[in-house]
């Protein structure tokens, strides 16, 4: 199998783009401040799905477990956001 082809290099290319958006594009004055952390927060809570689905091989588990951390990634990432914005 090709390495483009294989999903793990997919998968490390898509974290690879998506740690660029968040730290050149979104980290600098093109976007107001709010704006920039709700899109940098939000794709760090996909990136921490993807890593944990593909490489901890959770896509693999029994449903409920699966259904546990899509629970608890939304849940973290609701409860850091709603800080945010409140504090």
């Amino acid at each position: 199998m090709p390495i483009a082809k294989n999903p793990i290099t997919i998968v490390w290319a898509i974290l690879m783009v998506a740690t660029i958006i968040s730290t050149w594009m979104l980290s600098k004055d093109a976007f107001a401040p709010l704006v920039a952390t709700v899109g940098i927060f939000l794709i760090a809570a996909y990136k921490i799905r993807m890593v944990i689905l593909r490489f901890m091989e959770v896509r693999h588990a029994p449903r409920a477990w699966r259904i546990y951390f899509e629970a608890w990634t939304v849940a973290v990432t609701g409860m850091i956001l709603t800080y945010y914005f409140v504090g």
